[in-house]
């Protein structure tokens, strides 16, 4: 089912860059566009793009995936346009995963405006290329496609295919697509060359699980485990389940969720719960030898527990400080009676639990505890034994 857009307007979603105020779109009318580089998700336009680009700079196009380029096919491009009154565009999908001697071949041509290189990854690509070639490209990201927008797609599609789909259909196709237009067309592909009227139980048939990105996709994976952690901080049940099914569903290990969660025991709750530490370590050990499916409840036990503890992060803040004072220069004399020769110290056992004296040379101060759950019982323990 072909229905890949011809120009700038045909195209769904991504109206940053295809409006006709959109820098990209102004670049590539005024034949001005530099070497780019497009990142996004599965399904969001970039290669529709490129072409237009190529349509509408008129400029011949050169396909190719990173993961199969040969050089010599290049060169062989590079030749051919040497001495050409017309530059081409070359594609490069996949170009997170170009090797280092191809993106040397690839310098030169960009640096002398010979041909237009354009790149696209799932993965922001900028991470994986050279200095050099960064220098002299820009980056565009693109985003999943809106709801609105592929429903849009799917009914000029229908008008030019003899399919018939019911409501039901309609809404899973676009729903269960992820923001993918490919997927949604696919799909609908699929179910079309089985029965010219497609219904919700054809597709479910088809996929019966709605698409997402898995987890160990790199941006995807780091997006997801930020968006439970931060949905935990804010102590929001329901997201911070929402995202750790996410990443369950993903394919995301067990191990990986449960020891994030263990470092936000202590980073974001503290001793304001001292409990969750104890509570996410075992959490740890359970999933670890339990594994999946099982491992979910635990996981799942451990997150609501975290969501409604009270969060303090002084105990962060305090090791954050410190560190910094120390980087900072702040190297101190340790006091004498402190040292392991014990001369002069004073045993707090033998003064009933605390007894005054000095362990820092000079007064600092890193420690601001809080009127939070436990943490403010330590605060009013703490603050009496000083008054003595």
């Amino acid at each position: 089912m072909k229905n890949r857009p011809s120009n700038f307007d045909d195209l769904v979603g991504q109206e940053h860059l295809t409006s006709p105020s959109s820098p990209l779109r102004i670049l590539c009318e005024k034949n001005s566009l530099g070497h780019s580089f497009f990142f996004g998700p599965a399904g969001c336009g970039k290669t529709s793009i490129a072409r237009i680009i190529a349509k509408k700079m008129d400029m011949p196009f050169y396909e190719f995936n990173a993961t199969s380029l040969k050089i010599d096919q290049l060169r062989k491009i590079f030749d051919q346009y040497k001495n050409a009154l017309q530059m081409p565009l070359i594609f490069i999908d996949e170009v997170h995963r170009l090797a280092k001697n191809q993106q040397e071949v690839l310098l030169p041509v960009m640096e002398n405006e010979s041909v237009l290189v354009i790149g696209a990854s799932t993965e922001n690509p900028f991470y994986s290329l050279t200095s050099a070639i960064r220098s002299r490209s820009m980056l565009f990201e693109l985003y999943p496609i809106s709801n609105d927008s592929l429903k849009n797609l799917l009914d000029k599609t229908l008008l030019h295919v003899e399919t018939v789909c019911s409501d039901a259909a309609k809404e899973y196709l676009v729903a269960s697509s992820g923001g993918d237009a490919r997927a949604m067309l696919k799909l609908l592909e699929f179910a079309s060359n089985v029965s010219e009227e497609v219904n919700l139980e054809l597709l479910k048939s088809l996929r019966p699980n709605a698409l997402q990105a898995g987890s160990s996709e790199a941006g995807v994976h780091y997006d997801l485990a930020s968006a439970m952690i931060k949905s935990i901080r804010g102590s929001d049940m329901d997201a911070s389940v929402y995202y750790l099914a996410r990443l369950i569903d993903g394919g995301e290990s067990a191990e990986f969720i449960a020891r994030r969660l263990v470092i936000l025991a202590s980073e974001d709750i503290g001793n304001a719960n001292p409990q969750a530490l104890t509570l996410t370590t075992s959490c740890l050990t359970s999933v670890s030898k339990i594994g999946y499916p099982e491992a979910r409840i635990i996981l799942a036990q451990a997150v609501i527990y975290l969501c409604a503890s009270p969060k303090s992060n002084s105990s962060y803040e305090a090791i954050n400080k410190a560190i910094q004072s120390i980087q900072s220069g702040n190297i101190l004399e340790i006091p004498k009676h402190i040292k392991q020769n014990n001369e002069g110290y004073m045993y707090p056992h033998d003064y009933g639990g605390y007894v005054k004296q000095q362990y820092l040379s000079k007064p600092m101060k890193f420690v601001e505890l809080k009127d939070i759950g436990y943490e403010k019982k330590m605060k009013e323990w703490i603050t009496n034994i000083y008054q003595f």
